[in-house]
C-alpha cells in the first residue's frame, strides 16, 4: 500500500492541513516539540506565540526547508491526492499546491514588478530550455500565458500600473503585494504567510487584512499565517493556534484564544501572588 494511499484514509474531509506530533531539535534545543494541530479547508488560520516560540521553525518543517525529526505533516494536494510532505523536496511540495512567503520580502531589485511574479510560474513551464532558448511555438505560447496570468495578479492586488517598474525602491507595501502575486501563479491550494504585516504601517496593515479575505474567496485557497500583529491575527483568522516554547498551548476561535489563560500567561507572564 502507498504512502499516498494511506495518508488519504487519515486525513478527514474538510482539512487541507494536518500536523501530528511534529518535533525538531537543533543540538540540545527543542524548537517544536510535539505539536499537533490543522487547518479547514478554505480557512484562514493563524498560527502565534511569543518570541522564539518555534512559529517559523513549524512553518520551515512544514515546506520542508527544514527536515523534522519526527511527526506527520498530511496535505491535501490541488488534485485532491492527500500526501504526507515529511522527505519531499521543496519544488515539488509548490507542484502540490503549498506556496509560502517569507518573513524578509524575496524580490530581484534590478527586475520589474512582473518579472519577479513571473519567477513564480517557473515550476509549471513545459517548454524545454531549448525550445525556450530558440523561441519556438510552444515556449512563446507559454511566455504569452504566463505573463497574462501575472498581469491579472498584480490588477487583483491593484498594482498593475506598477508592473514594469524595477522592484528596486518600491514602498514595502508594493513588494509584500508582489511576493503575494507570486504564490497566485502556482496555482495555490495553500498559501503560508510568515509575518505578512511586519513592516507595513496601520494603513497598509488594514489594507493587507482585506487582501488576505480577497485571496481566500477569489482563489478559493487556505491561508495559514504566522503574525505578531495580533490586531490583524485577530481581525481575520478563522481559527487561532498558540504555541510557546515549540509546544501547543490552545486552539480555538479568536475569541477563545483571548481568554485562554495559558495564552495570557504566555503573553503577559503568571501573575505574582499577593
Amino acid at each position: 500500500m502507498s504512502k499516498t494511499h494511506r495518508a488519504a484514509n487519515t486525513l478527514p474531509d474538510q482539512q487541507a492541513l494536518s500536523i501530528t506530533d511534529l518535533s525538531i531539535q537543533f543540538g540540545g534545543l527543542k524548537a517544536v516539540e510535539g505539536l499537533s494541530f490543522y487547518v479547514k479547508e478554505k480557512e484562514i488560520f493563524g498560527l502565534i506565540g511569543p518570541n522564539g516560540a518555534g512559529k517559523t521553525t513549524a512553518f520551515n518543517c512544514i515546506t520542508q526547508f527544514y527536515h523534522p525529526d519526527r511527526g506527520e505533516v498530511l496535505f491535501r494536494c490541488k488534485n485532491g491526492d492527500v500526501v504526507d510532505l515529511v522527505g519531499h523536496p521543496v519544488h515539488e511540495i509548490i507542484r502540490l499546491g503549498l506556496v509560502r512567503t517569507f518573513q524578509n520580502v524575496e524580490v530581484i531589485k534590478e527586475l520589474s514588478l512582473i518579472d519577479n511574479v513571473l519567477i513564480g510560474a517557473h515550476t509549471d513551464f513545459k517548454a524545454t530550455i531549448f525550445e525556450q532558448a530558440l523561441r519556438l511555438p510552444r515556449a512563446r505560447r507559454e511566455e504569452r500565458e504566463m505573463r497574462a496570468k501575472a498581469e491579472q495578479a498584480l490588477d487583483f492586488l491593484g498594482i498593475a500600473d506598477l508592473k514594469d517598474t524595477l522592484a528596486g525602491g518600491q514602498p514595502y507595501g508594493v513588494l509584500k503585494k508582489v511576493e503575494i502575486a507570486r504564490t497566485l501563479m502556482c496555482n495555490p491550494k495553500l498559501i503560508i504567510l510568515d509575518e505578512p504585516a511586519a513592516g507595513l504601517n496601520d494603513s497598509e496593515t488594514a489594507e493587507l487584512a482585506e487582501t488576505i479575505r480577497q485571496v481566500r474567496d477569489v482563489y478559493h485557497c487556505t491561508i495559514l499565517l504566522v503574525e505578531h500583529d495580533m490586531r490583524l491575527v485577530m481581525n481575520i483568522c478563522d481559527r487561532i493556534c498558540a504555541i510557546s516554547f515549540g509546544q501547543f498551548l490552545a486552539c480555538g476561535t479568536p475569541e477563545e484564544i483571548q481568554k485562554d489563560k495559558l495564552v495570557q500567561e504566555a503573553y503577559l507572564g503568571e501573575e505574582e501572588p499577593e
